[in-house]
């Protein structure tokens, strides 16, 4: 089981996987490997739900819980004036319209096919567990990846391209910069070999790229287009077609990082007088995608330190098959609308994005119609943290406790922060596991985990924190069978 220890709000490493493609080493965060999670975090006896208007029956798979199935209806990325909009609207005037079609109202209930078996996840991915989706019955998840909608987008093919933003849903840790709704975009751009001049893809991709402004940020890019063990060239390709995609799906991701970074340095600037600027710069790193190569992932130094902000690649071939299109090759993106928000207003806390407190609201108002106006976001007072301990055995029949195989249910850390979740809300800032033990003589397994309860828009007061920490306590003990210590 991994220790949940507080992170950063961006992170490097294979984070950008998690936004490209939406595939995550979930494994390792187990107390014991498992590929579905038995536990059940709601009414069961309710043979159906209501999902914004449409009703789904539930079955023994279903573990949607009341704060994730009230969250469904927000979709903070299309709501005037928020910061998640804001940002989804700049990074969409670089993808400009007509080449470029915006999917942004797809309806956040998928099937797992969609999810899962259209973009190739093996049958026993940790992806697709009850510890890490939510699904509304066997057959029906809420996406947990904006990818779910790629193969329907490419079969309908209305458009060169094709930007989708959407909320999505996985259960996760509880800290300041994961949440289980949080909302990504993805991009795409082809070239039909049916369609250009001569059916030459390079010189039809190399006219584009001449098309595309240029920019005067420093780019540094030390690896050849493609490398036969790094970063392959996928068969059916030629030299020339991937290093003119690999141009165009660079030099576009770049303006679309100086468009960001330009509205983050005014909003410093506006921000503060002593701000020091400093030149934007930008790295290609060679990368690994399943759906992509070659692909890249793009880090910008920003403040003194480089940052991880997404992930790209030449589309693979047998993607575009099984969609219908053969003829045509390009690339695809994707990026974390959060990540990218956080960076821009310099947002603390994710939790933020969903406030209705007007002190966060108000700032932002009437941005999306006149982008000048853009600055920091102004922190609200900080209010004291109110830190719980929660230390308890797992039962000693469970496998995880030591107790031999099969004898007793399995017991995922994301079990414990929904449990958390679902009582404290947006009161919890975050849950760290800060001790573990195993008893010499009985193999028996401890656990002690410490629960931050700070809430974003007032103090707490010490009763309130025991009182939701009691609830915590009870449910630990009825829902995943724990002993108390």
């Amino acid at each position: 089981m991994r220790s949940i220890a507080r992170r950063p709000y961006i992170s490097t490493g294979g984070e950008a996987l998690a936004l490209f493609i939406g595939l995550r080493n979930v494994a390792s965060r187990q107390l014991r490997l498992c590929t579905q999670c038995r536990s059940n975090s709601t009414d069961s006896k309710s043979t159906s739900i209501s999902i914004d208007g449409k009703s789904y029956i539930k079955d023994t798979w279903h573990n949607l819980s009341p704060s994730i199935s009230s969250s469904i209806s927000q979709r903070l990325h299309i709501q005037k004036d928020h910061p998640i909009c804001i940002t989804r609207s700049i990074i969409e005037s670089r993808f400009p319209a007509p080449t470029y079609k915006y999917h942004n109202t797809f309806f956040p209930v998928v099937s797992t096919h969609q999810n899962f078996d259209s973009l190739g996840f093996p049958a026993d991915h940790p992806g697709r567990s009850k510890t890490d989706t939510y699904y509304v019955n066997e057959k029906t998840v809420l996406r947990t990846h904006t990818s779910a909608h790629q193969a329907d987008v490419f079969r309908a093919n209305e458009s060169e391209g094709f930007l989708i933003s959407a909320d999505v849903y996985r259960r996760d840790a509880i800290d300041r910069s994961h949440y289980p709704v949080f909302h990504q975009m993805e991009g795409a751009r082809m070239w039909d070999r049916r369609k250009v001049p001569n059916g030459d893809i390079a010189a039809a991709v190399w006219k584009d790229v001449e098309a595309l402004p240029k920019h005067e940020m420093k780019v540094e890019d030390p690896n050849p287009p493609t490398h036969p063990e790094r970063n392959p060239l996928q068969e059916g390709h030629s030299l020339e077609e991937a290093e003119a995609i690999a141009a165009h799906l660079k030099r576009s991701l770049e303006l679309m990082v100086v468009e960001i970074f330009s509205h983050a340095k005014k909003a410093a600037i506006a921000s503060s007088p002593d701000y020091v600027d400093e030149p934007l710069k930008v790295r290609w790193i060679e990368a690994y995608f399943p759906f992509t190569s070659p692909s890249w992932e793009l880090e910008i130094f920003w403040q003194g330190d480089w940052l991880e902000v997404l992930g790209c690649g030449v589309v693979k071939q047998d993607i575009m098959e099984k969609a219908g299109v053969p003829s045509q090759l390009g690339w695809a993106f994707g990026i974390g609308l959060e990540r990218m928000a956080m960076l821009l207003f310099e947002i603390p806390d994710i939790r933020l994005f969903w406030s209705k407190d007007e002190r966060f609201l108000s700032q932002f108002r009437g941005l999306s119609d006149n982008l000048e106006g853009l600055k920091r976001f102004v922190p609200f007072s900080k209010y004291p943290a109110c830190y719980k301990d929660v230390a308890f055995w797992l039962r000693s029949t469970s496998s995880a406790a030591g107790g031999g195989q099969g004898g007793g249910q399995d017991i995922h850390e994301n079990d414990i922060m929904e449990i958390v979740r679902d009582i404290g809300g947006d009161v919890v800032e975050d849950v760290i596991k800060v001790d573990e033990f195993t008893h010499p003589k009985t193999g028996r397994k401890s656990f002690c985990y410490r629960i931050n309860y700070r809430s974003l828009e007032r103090t707490l007061t010490n009763e309130e924190a025991n009182e939701f920490h009691e609830r915590v306590r009870e449910a630990l003990v009825e829902k995943l069978g724990v002993e108390l210590r």
